[in-house]
């Protein structure tokens, strides 16, 4: 691992499943039994009092599909493939004290013109520019219950990323006697979404330890 420059270090970074279940109805039809109910039972065209009520004929009664239940049901939604999100990464407000960045946002934006879904932790891992098959898994500690989020076309969803942050000055260190380590690029795969590699617009992005939490997507904004 590189150990990393002071003027890097100032201006690097942390690096960085149900659904609508289908409620089947039961069958409403029951045995017939001696005695009936009056509404369960065919009435004569003239009661005996006369008072002339008529009912539905036997053969027209129709009784209800067992499992009709299509009315509660939802079709489930498709999760967000790769290629209809766009992904940005910037810093994050609240970060831990260090040398560099500590915490970084990944901001995921649907393109598709039709509802899609996203949900769960995202693995992360630091990678060369251009070169996510040559990227370096962080070990990942998920925070946070994942629930899924529909995104309608334009919405965003976002995870933080909060990393094992360097110290000190100069070329910096980590608390646990580890070298720092830069990378340019940051890939943050989300389950079934597809690896977005990403980068800062103002530096790169430093860690300690190879280590990182992640929270689970969320529809709210972390800061």
């Amino acid at each position: 691992m590189a150990t990393v420059s002071a003027a890097t270090l100032l201006m690097t970074a942390c690096q960085p499943g149900d659904d609508g279940a289908d409620s089947t109805a039961s069958p409403s039809g029951a045995p017939a039994s001696p005695t009936v109910s009056s509404t369960g039972s065919p009435k004569p065209a003239t009661s005996p009092g006369g008072s002339g009520s008529s009912a539905k004929p036997a053969g027209d009664s129709t009784p209800k599909a067992p499992g009709s239940a299509s009315a509660t049901s939802t079709p489930t939604t498709k999760t967000c493939a790769a290629e209809s999100l766009k992904a940005f990464l910037y810093q994050a407000d609240v970060r831990p004290e260090g040398t560099g960045i500590g915490a970084v946002i990944a901001e995921f934006t649907n393109m598709s013109s039709t509802t899609c879904a996203v949900q769960g932790h995202p693995t992360v891992a630091g990678a060369p520019n251009g070169s996510p098959e040559k990227n370096h898994p962080l070990a990942v500690t998920p925070t946070g219950s994942a629930s899924k989020v529909l995104l309608a076309p334009g919405a965003k969803a976002w995870v933080k990323v909060t990393f094992v942050q360097v110290q000190g000055e100069g070329d910096g260190y980590c608390v646990s006697g580890s070298d720092p380590v830069t990378y340019p690029t940051l890939v943050v795969a989300l389950p079934s979404g597809g690896a977005h590699q990403l980068a800062l617009d103002d530096g790169a992005l430093a860690e300690c330890d190879d280590k990182a939490t992640v929270t689970a997507v969320t529809a709210t904004k972390p800061s």
